[in-house]
């Protein structure tokens, strides 16, 4: 098998001043059988969702205890699911566009480290809020570390894994967001016991152990490789061929034979980076009706998710009379739910394929949450049959909302993906995701079923219209590399 550095041309005219090369790295790492190389990279990469499921679910679920007298901060349970759940919402966004755009440039590797550490200390901090300013100063910061995470995480993950088992792969990993929210809602029932800890205290040790899990994927996170595919465009060849080809010798040492030789090859200028001019002509221009899609299948998930997790517990303590400690055990049930949904559907977006996929996911859930809406404004839910409904609505909903972030993570082109991500989730997170929590708390804080039942309506009819856009744009990227589904600006156009 050739694995030497295939040598450059001189500069020619069609590459626009920068150095040309051709390169069969995309196809070497799309031909990968699946190893325990690739098992590090998910681990490495995707444990990041757990800790994030962690954090949003158990600021859900202390919300009623955090705003009792004696909890060591003066805050309302309405400004903990409204304020504080769009200010950790607001520094996703502002932190997916900033730290979005920085990854395209500087590489994934770094930019995924340096999220990670700011995240890490802003929720170490959270847990020394003693006044509201400060709680929701570091949900906002936490929140900024989150955002950027999405970006450089979710273009490592797309370029490193092979094309035949990206689909469920960037599902299960996005999926993985409700591990942890299993955890935070176990984690949650402990930490409120006023037998077990102060009233004071339990909350803030639910922060600092987040903040401890952050240290440890930190370190393990070192051993993930920058992206070849990144590397190559940007005039490090050499090393990402040195990536190529350790991963090609544990591959063939683990499995004791050798790999087949790849048949395409990669023509592409190499540059240094790419100006705002280009990406959106490339994204508003040439690809718009990808964009619509992407659009309406973040604005819907955000609004659903953003404004269900951190408003489930306040519905069960409201409406149901469940004790604040005890709503860990009903959220633990639906977090189940939804780490199912990807768990056994993911499979099927790279067999069945993207578009059927999508597009059922999406309806199916908003139909359900019509159901639910329907039930509950009739007063024939309690806190059980409630749950029940959420966990059939989320098994669908959290396979959906994941494959967004798979879809504007393979449908733009290479130099573009960070960005792509950051600005569909930013946007689309910002319509949905921040509105959601704020609707959400004012709507179920009247007290009336009507109400609440309104605003699961409005998240079912916002999940069903991008199902339909889904039914019609998705693209048919299931076993395709991402050479093939969108081109690389940096591709050289073949000679006429």
């Amino acid at each position: 098998m050739a694995t030497a550095e295939v040598p450059s041309p001189p500069p020619s005219p069609r590459a626009g001043g920068g150095r040309i090369i051709t390169t069969a790295v995309p196809a070497r790492l799309d031909r990968l059988p699946w190893s325990r190389w690739h098992w590090t990279i998910v681990i490495g990469l995707g444990t990041v969702w757990i800790l994030d499921g962690l954090e949003v679910t158990i600021v859900g679920n202390i919300a009623g205890r955090l705003a009792e007298p004696g909890s060591g901060v003066s805050i309302t349970s309405g400004q903990i699911t409204g304020v504080a759940a769009a200010l950790y919402v607001a520094g996703a966004c502002s932190g997916a566009l900033f730290w979005g755009r920085l990854t395209d440039r500087y590489g994934r590797k770094r930019l995924f480290m340096i999220t990670l550490a700011v995240y890490l200390a802003a929720t170490a901090l959270t847990a020394l809020s003693w006044e509201a300013w400060w709680f929701f100063l570091f949900r906002f910061l936490t929140g900024f570390g989150i955002g950027g995470e999405y970006a450089a995480i979710n273009s490592a993950i797309d370029e490193l894994i092979p094309a035949q088992y990206r689909g469920r792969v960037d599902l299960i990993i996005n999926g993985s967001f409700w591990l942890g929210a299993v955890g935070g809602s176990l984690l949650s029932i402990v930490a409120l016991n006023t037998n077990l800890l102060p009233k004071d205290i339990g909350w803030r040790l639910t922060f600092a152990l987040g903040a401890v899990l952050a240290l440890v994927i930190l370190l393990v996170r070192r051993h993930v490789p920058e992206s070849p595919r990144w590397l190559l465009i940007h005039g490090r060849e050499r090393e990402a061929e040195e990536i190529v080809c350790g991963i090609e010798r544990r591959i063939e040492a683990e499995r004791g034979v050798r790999l087949p030789e790849p048949q395409v090859t990669l023509e592409i200028r190499q540059r240094e980076s790419v100006t705002f001019g280009e990406i959106a002509r490339t994204v508003f221009g040439r690809y718009r009706r990808r964009a619509v899609l992407g659009f309406s299948l973040f604005i819907g998930q955000a609004f659903l998710y953003n404004a269900i997790t951190f408003g489930f517990g306040a519905i069960l303590t409201r409406f149901f009379a469940v004790p604040a400690d005890r709503t860990g055990y009903y959220f633990a049930v639906i977090a189940v739910g939804n780490l199912c949904g990807p768990l056994l559907l993911g499979k099927l977006f790279d067999t069945v394929g993207r578009r059927v996929m999508i597009s059922s996911t999406y309806l199916l859930s908003g139909v359900l949450l019509f159901g639910t809406a329907w039930l509950f404004g009739r007063g024939v839910l309690n806190a059980g049959t409630l749950t029940a409904c959420w966990c059939a609505v989320l098994f669908f909903a959290s396979a959906g909302a994941s494959s967004a972030y798979l879809t504007v993570s393979e449908i733009f082109p290479m130099e573009t993906r960070a960005m792509s991500i950051a600005f569909f989730y930013a946007l689309g997170t910002a319509a949905g995701g921040i509105s959601g929590p704020l609707l959400f708390a004012d709507l179920t804080g009247t007290g009336k079923a009507g109400d609440t039942a309104l605003a699961f309506s409005i998240g079912a009819t916002l999940m069903c219209v991008a199902g339909l856009v889904a039914a019609f744009l998705a693209v048919p990227a299931e076993r395709r590399s991402l050479e093939d589904i969108a081109r690389p600006l940096t591709a050289v156009p073949d000679e006429p």
